[in-house]
């Protein structure tokens, strides 16, 4: 069963940074398109962020700029690096691997800002 764990979370205050890490387990990770998601209250999740295997990157456009996603092959972990952060970026952050037909989710970890 293919396992992922989110870290890095917290608590920042407008104009601050957090990096978020995402570890991933039973997975050939080399081979796979990493996402973050995020999900706030009342709202659906949406994507924020994903990488190819290869290394391209796609963004929201509300996080362009200011995020950057990357990736440890050898680690098998995967990063979003969080700049300028704003309070509507408050949400749970999920990573996630689409393998075959199955959407894989890490617990989340939680990004409040707020002053």
């Amino acid at each position: 069963q293919v396992q992922l764990v989110e870290s890095g979370g917290g608590l920042v205050q407008p104009g601050g940074s957090l990096r978020l890490s995402c570890a991933a387990s039973r997975i050939s990770f080399s081979n796979y398109v990493m996402g973050w998601y995020r999900q706030a209250a009342g709202r659906q999740r949406e994507l924020v962020a994903a990488i190819t295997s290869g290394g391209s990157t796609n963004y929201d456009d509300s996080v362009k700029g200011r995020f950057t996603i990357s990736r440890d092959n050898t680690k098998k972990t995967v990063y979003l690096e969080m700049n300028s952060l704003k309070p509507e970026d408050t949400a749970v952050y999920y990573c996630n691997v689409h393998i075959a037909t199955i959407n894989y989710w890490g617990q989340g970890t939680q990004v409040t800002v707020s002053s």
